[in-house]
């Protein structure tokens, strides 16, 4: 039997979103830029991006990065390869949370770590080493599996590959129906507002 927290199952697993968490837009200055010049309200060009009826689809490995920028091409009538210069400015301000990272890597082995993220087909590999064995025991992929957040069945596919239950495990996203739907299925959840406050809320769990 495992130790018991006073609260409960000892935690022995912590697992991360990567957009809107690891990975974050710290600088809107040039999808504000892409805002104005196509007439779209504050938010409307990752709108545009990440919820279109192509990029869903995507998100379920039932489509492609390139697929999701064809759209996008095509709704805003992009020519001259300006969808080039479009996907550079729509990346610009992304940076790595490099706290967070730091941290996770130091969880281990005491703790295993893992991410689940709602990402596109070949998004392993456009994270790169940052998603890599040394930080990370295992990495859940939505297109990899056929299903996303906030649908159940890919929380329990990343509780197999931790070996962990539900009350073992937390879980941090930046979206509130993400959060909701972690603890249905009984785990911790945080979620993000700042990293300060995340890591506050994870250490209280860890203790």
């Amino acid at each position: 039997m495992p130790p018991i927290h006073p609260t409960g199952p000892r935690v022995k697993a912590v697992a991360f979103d990567v957009g809107g968490v690891l990975l974050r837009t710290e600088n809107q200055d040039t999808r504000r830029r892409l805002e104005l010049r196509y007439g779209m309200a504050p938010g409307g060009m990752a709108d545009l991006v990440f919820n279109n009826p192509v990029s869903q689809k995507a998100t379920l490995g039932e489509g492609t990065e390139a697929d999701v920028w064809a759209y996008v091409a095509r709704h805003l009538h992009l020519v001259n390869g300006r969808l080039e210069e479009l996907r550079r400015d729509f990346w610009a301000g992304d940076a790595w949370d490099e706290t967070l990272l730091a941290f996770a890597e130091g969880l281990r082995p005491a703790a295993r770590t893992g991410v689940l993220s709602n990402a596109w087909p070949g998004a392993r590999a456009a994270f790169g080493s940052h998603l890599g064995r040394h930080t990370f025991d295992t990495v859940v992929i939505s297109a990899e599996e056929g299903c996303a957040k906030p649908d159940a069945r890919i929380y329990r596919l990343l509780l197999d590959r931790l070996g962990t239950l539900p009350a073992e495990t937390v879980f941090v996203d930046d979206l509130a129906e993400n959060v909701e739907a972690a603890r249905a299925i009984g785990l911790h959840a945080i979620r993000f507002t700042s990293t300060a406050a995340v890591l506050d809320g994870l250490r209280r769990l860890l203790r």
